[in-house]
């Protein structure tokens, strides 16, 4: 009876789309817009679709059901649903949720905000003629290093507060009030918003140069090692696999779920959303290449820089309505990303409310709270430096170590096929021998390879060219901290024992 009692008073989404749009949104965040796009150019254009895709199935959505099945058995956050498996393994649902509230979501929250400066400028495209100056120099006013620390950038630290503020009110006001009635409005929105731009775009001036170039397969790139490794990573982080987040989305689920076919249409979703938005994007720079005269390799630039230097100065391009568009592009890039930085903080709060019992709107609060405070180091002058070292560490070496114990604490220790079983009970699609076999060795060796490749270059030389101790202090200290604080708070007793919560 404990246990029907437990799963009653879990909150659980209104409706299941409400659940596939919050899963939706946590997996759509900016990487989709301006990440996957120059990947793609970078890696072989429509040739780079064939890696990405056996990523898909070969990690992508074998992770993605391994997660929202074991939320939905455990009825759990991270932590609280890998102690139901092993106490002794408790600490890595703490680490993954830690790291990424501790770290990801600080820095995450500050590019949300140069985002939303940009939507403000876009009004009157007040970045200038010269973006790059405008970017680096006059808006971030970067400094000459890590430790050169500078002053705080009021017009970030302003944004900010706004992004914490809409973080609080939502992630306050629980799962049906909160997540799911904002990420209703949010998606269709952002779907909207960008359908838009796309549709816009195909019909400049160079066009169609730029999406020709986007999407032309090379297909001799295929041989090439890393383009492979390039698309195994972008699967991995780009659906959210590792920080937490679909284990406790999932733990709110109803007791009849189809696990197999959620996991498939949140991946889908997410995958076709990332090739629709680079239409728009290099389309753009087409436009952009063509108006300027340049060869248009020259106006692609890759991550930070797309985003807020090559295309602001696209925009200022345009020959009418380009303040309107600009406010569509920023506009989306700040809703995509708040649906990705709330669902980072549900993560943390559904592990705090769950072992301590903490009521929801005091945890919500206080992470706000810290969260603005511990954003304030990368709204400094060496901000930049910060955010670029933080984010290497924790996604390249926190996030893979995490999944590849995630896939051994669940393929071996409490073994893939009860998980399966489990899924098959509850789920239309049934999962076949397959995805076993991908939970236990395909997905963690391809995890260990993407790992091994990171810690060759890093040793080979200082990432980025930053001093090693500037690599040792910012970035490796920050994984050895955040450790620490998931053992100490793993040591707590549990209020209630999380095996009390699971579906038997």
């Amino acid at each position: 009876m404990a246990n029907n009692s437990l799963a009653h008073h879990r909150p659980q989404w209104k409706t299941h789309i409400g659940f596939v749009l919050a899963a939706v949104g946590s997996a759509i965040g900016l990487g989709n817009i301006w990440r996957f796009s120059y990947l793609c150019y970078k890696n072989g254009g429509g040739a780079f679709l064939v890696p990405y895709l056996i990523a898909l199935f070969v990690v992508g959505i074998p992770l993605m059901i391994l997660e929202i099945g074991l939320g939905h058995k455990m009825r759990g956050s991270a932590p609280a649903s890998f102690a139901s498996i092993s106490k002794r393994w408790e600490w890595l649902g703490w680490w993954q949720i830690i790291f990424v509230m501790f770290g990801i979501v600080l820095y995450y929250s500050v590019i949300i905000s140069w985002c939303l400066s940009f939507f403000f400028l876009s009004f009157n495209l007040g970045w200038t003629q010269d973006t790059n100056t405008f970017f680096f120099q006059k808006f971030l006013m970067v400094s000459k290093g890590p430790f050169s620390i500078g002053d705080l950038r009021t017009p970030i630290v302003f944004s900010l507060l706004l992004v914490w503020l809409f973080n609080w009110v939502i992630v306050f006001n629980g799962v049906q009030k909160g997540l799911e009635r904002a990420n209703k409005i949010f998606m269709p929105l952002l779907f909207a918003l960008i359908a838009v731009i796309v549709f816009w775009s195909l019909r400049l001036p160079g066009a169609k140069e730029g999406i020709l170039l986007y999407l032309k397969p090379d297909f001799s790139r295929l041989s090439d090692v890393k383009v492979w490794m390039d698309a195994f990573s972008q699967i991995f982080f780009t659906l959210s696999l590792g920080f937490g987040i679909m284990i406790a989305y999932a733990s709110y689920l109803p007791k009849k779920s189809s696990i197999v076919r959620d996991s498939l249409t949140i991946s889908g979703i997410n995958c076709l959303f990332s090739l629709f938005a680079g239409l728009g994007v290099f389309a753009v720079l087409g436009y952009m290449a063509k108006t300027t005269g340049q060869p248009i390799n020259k106006v692609v630039t890759e991550s930070i820089g797309l985003a807020f230097v090559a295309f602001p100065k696209a925009i200022s391009l345009l020959p009418a309505f380009s303040k309107f568009f600009g406010a569509l592009f920023f506009g989306s890039l700040v809703i995509a990303g708040l649906s990705s930085s709330i669902s980072i903080i549900e993560a943390f709060t559904s592990g705090i409310v769950d072992k301590f019992h903490y009521s929801r709107k005091a945890v919500v609060s206080v992470l706000s709270i810290f969260g603005f405070v511990g954003g304030m180091i990368f709204a400094t002058q060496s901000g930049l430096y910060w955010l670029d070292i933080v984010d290497h560490f924790l996604t390249q070496y926190g996030l893979v170590i995490a999944a590849i114990l995630e896939c051994f604490l669940v393929g071996w220790i409490y073994k893939a096929s009860k998980l399966r079983e489990h899924i098959n009970r509850y789920s239309v699609g049934k999962l076949k021998g397959w995805w076993c076999l991908c939970i236990k060795v395909i997905a963690p060796l391809v995890l260990v390879m993407i790992l091994a490749s990171s810690l060759i270059n890093e040793f080979s030389k200082p990432y980025g060219g930053y001093s090693r101790l500037a690599i040792i202090l910012i970035g490796r200290d920050w994984l050895i901290y955040t450790l620490f604080f998931a053992l100490l708070v793993a040591s707590y007793p549990w209020r209630i024992e999380p095996k009390e919560r699971m579906l038997t």
